[in-house]
């Protein structure tokens, strides 16, 4: 069977909707795909390789968690698709164990041989030279052997309890010859959360390295003096960490979310990644101590947890194995001489990243902590860096005595710890920190700064599509918009003051929040298409957002389209629509971009009879966002501002190069690209135009004259 024929096993059933899950799987496939290219450089595709690996992490947690926890109350409701909790397990277990052996087939042949070649090597632990032997011997013996510590495990005993994601080693030891009844006896040896995964080893040239679970195994007999080891197995566990966090009653949410830490940690455990050469023995005995069913072993031909080797794709001397640098490029539209309060005042400013520099965002509340006419600093946190410029920031400006407020999202899934020690740092410097709304998460991204000017107060706006996170800004393609629009202002002074406080939420004048009025402004949106349509007017919708999986949306969607509205779709991961269908979807075109920046930002546009319209959100369209959080949706009508939005939201389907399209069976087929046009490579594109945007306004600054003035009088 070709790998195509597996995925179109994989399809859900028919129906007007693709399942969600199967088509969350297409999106690591896509991202599989880069790993296998050839055309991209080895240690890229190695990172692409990682980033599966750290997807599926997250996805068996999550959602494969959740239908775990469906299936064992024993519902047997169906999704949109038509597909039980019982189906769509089945249906993932099929699709990601098959996933599971591309992407070693993609190491061990595709990616680790040229590696090799290169002077890159993971090197076999019984071809180790005698010098490497050495050094692993050391490093064993100094760094390793101290801090590990076996367990023995026994039948009449409660199974250890593990760290999730984390590697360990079972160890099968000989029976002992005095017990009545000899049988094999069992220890782990845990690894706990350590960063040191690899070994480097000395070499003549290049880079060489060793895991460092080869290493345990091959010194294993240290642990174990004076008895006899039959085997020893790497194996990492993937626990359920879908604990839903009920904060509607909760009179302390940061104790709670501590809490709901520590409840993760106790989940059952729904995925078992164990070295394939385990015996019959060892396998039963992990299954019956963790409570796992064979179908939920995963046998790895390989090392486990690909995810580490992103650590390995840093390593310095291998430029040619990487992608050539693309740094984020200053903005034309950002005088760097003048404070961002000057700047936002002469105009609206419009980025895009992370092709234009994040700067001018973290300047703008660095700016703001210390400058002494700013009254208030009003943001919404949801995910941050580790040091974050902006956090400190926050901090500067309330020991300065300026009023800051900061929602934090406790419930940012993965980040709460993280987002829990910055709620208390900036409580301890004054920060007037909420946790934002009961029953829903706070995900708009947002900062309103107020000034005290000659003319009055003004307010300062910055609205995102991407968090306020400096490091991922460098990755994530995101949107900014900077903006002091007198309405704007009004609407997020609102805003804010009904996440902080009780007042009712008010119908804004140009935002649009969820979970109150953006559900609504999409439909009335779509419906007005559909009906200029139908009355023989011009009518278009284009979307980018990184999901699609709301059904009242794809039912709009799908009316559209029958009226004969073009509607085209970016969409980076999941999509439930169908496109292409007849009498449903034949006018809905959906693509996926995956490439060297993640896709993340949101962009609408509506042709609204001429009177275009177009927005930026932090929403996708999921139930999850459309009614379960804080989003907005942000207009964007200062001229120039909006052309340049639509000029980079069009650019996305003139992909050729790393753009696929979504067949109505759920499958994406990589586009090919027609021979009289030029290849269009849509992030490449928008990197170049970011280059000649800053060379352009440079040399046109150094055709300007401007004389030096005589001082005035004092």
């Amino acid at each position: 069977m070709t790998e195509q024929d597996n995925r179109l096993t994989m399809a859900p059933k028919t129906s007007n909707y693709l399942n969600r899950e199967l088509s969350w799987l297409e999106f690591n496939q896509r991202v599989l795909d880069e790993a296998h290219d050839p055309e991209i450089p080895l240690l890229e595709r190695l990172k692409f390789l990682a980033i599966t690996s750290s997807n599926l992490d997250e996805f068996f947690m999550v959602r494969v968690g959740g239908l775990h926890l469906l299936q064992a109350s024993g519902n047997t409701s169906t999704d949109p698709s038509g597909m039980t909790p019982k189906e769509t397990l089945e249906a993932v277990s099929l699709r990601a164990h098959q996933m599971m052996v591309d992407q070693y087939q993609c190491l061990l042949q595709e990616i680790e041989p040229p590696l090799a070649e290169a002077g890159f090597q993971r090197v076999n632990p019984l071809e180790l030279t005698d010098s490497q032997r050495r050094i692993v011997e050391h490093v064993f013996r100094d760094e390793i052997y101290p801090v590990l510590t076996p367990m023995a495990v026994s039948a009449d005993m409660e199974f250890p309890y593990l760290v999730n994601h984390t590697l360990n080693i079972v160890v099968r030891l000989s029976p002992d010859e005095k017990s009545e009844q000899p049988q094999d006896r069992f220890a782990l040896i845990p690894f706990g959360r350590t960063e040191f995964r690899f070994i480097t080893l000395p070499s003549e040239g290049g880079y060489q390295y060793l895991p460092m679970e080869d290493a345990v195994c091959l010194f294993i007999e240290h642990f174990f003096r004076g008895e006899e080891v039959l085997e020893s197995i790497p194996f990492r566990v993937t626990k359920n960490m879908d604990v839903s966090l009920q904060d509607e009653f909760a009179s302390d949410l940061l104790h709670q979310m501590e809490d709901m830490l520590d409840q993760r940690k106790q989940g059952d455990c729904i995925r078992l990644e164990i070295a394939e050469s385990v015996s019959v023995e060892t396998l039963e005995f992990l299954e019956r101590g963790l409570g796992v069913l064979d179908e939920n072993v995963y046998r790895i031909p390989g090392p486990l947890d690909l995810t580490a080797f992103m650590r390995l794709t840093d390593i310095s001397g291998f430029d040619s194995q990487k992608d050539t640098s693309w740094p984020p490029q200053p903005s034309p539209e950002v005088n760097p001489r003048i404070s961002m309060f000057e700047n936002i005042a002469r105009q609206d400013i419009l980025l895009c990243h992370p092709y234009e520099s994040f700067e001018p965002v973290v300047r703008l509340v660095e700016e703001a902590a210390v400058d002494p006419d700013v009254l208030a600093i009003k943001q919404i946190l949801y995910r941050t860096s580790k040091h974050s410029p902006i956090v400190a920031a926050l901090i500067r400006a309330a020991e300065q005595g300026k009023h800051v407020t900061a929602i934090v999202e406790l419930k940012a899934r993965f980040d709460e710890a993280r987002n829990i020690e910055w709620a208390k740092n900036l409580e301890h410097a004054g920060v007037q920190v909420i946790y934002g709304v009961k029953g829903l998460k706070t995900h708009a991204k947002i900062c309103c700064i107020i000034r005290r000017e000659p003319h009055g107060i003004q307010r300062y706006l910055h609205f995102g599509t991407g968090n306020y996170n400096d490091a991922t800004a460098k990755i994530y393609s995101d949107i900014s918009y900077f903006t002091c629009d007198e309405v704007l202002a009004s609407d997020a002074v609102n805003f804010f003051n009904s996440i902080t406080g009780y007042s009712i939420p008010q119908k804004y004048q140009k935002l649009e929040a969820a979970p109150i009025s953006l559900r609504d402004k999409l439909l009335d949106l779509i419906h007005h298409e559909t009906e200029r349509k139908k009355q023989g007017q011009k009518a278009r919708i284009v979307a980018k957002i990184n999901s699609l999986v709301d059904p009242e949306i794809i039912d709009a969607l799908y009316e559209a389209s029958e009226a004969g509205v073009k509607v085209k779709l970016n969409i980076r991961g999941i999509c439930c629509l169908r496109p292409g269908v007849s009498k449903l979807s034949k006018n809905i075109e959906v693509v996926s971009i995956i490439d060297r920046f993640l896709e993340h930002a949101r962009i609408l546009y509506f042709y609204h009879g001429g009177d275009e319209r177009v927005f930026i959100s932090s929403a996708d369209w999921m139930p999850r966002n459309l009614d379960r959080r804080v989003e907005l949706l942000v207009p964007v009508e200062e001229e120039n501002c909006r052309n340049k939005l639509i000029k980079i939201l069009n650019s996305y389907f003139e992909d050729n190069a790393k753009a696929r399209v979504l067949n109505s069976d759920g499958v994406y087929e990589r586009i090919t690209p027609n021979k009289e046009k030029n290849l269009v490579r849509c992030q490449e594109v928008l990197y170049e135009e970011a280059v000649t945007a800053i060379k352009q306004a440079e040399q046109a600054s150094r055709t300007v004259f401007e004389p030096h003035m005589a001082p005035e009088e004092q």
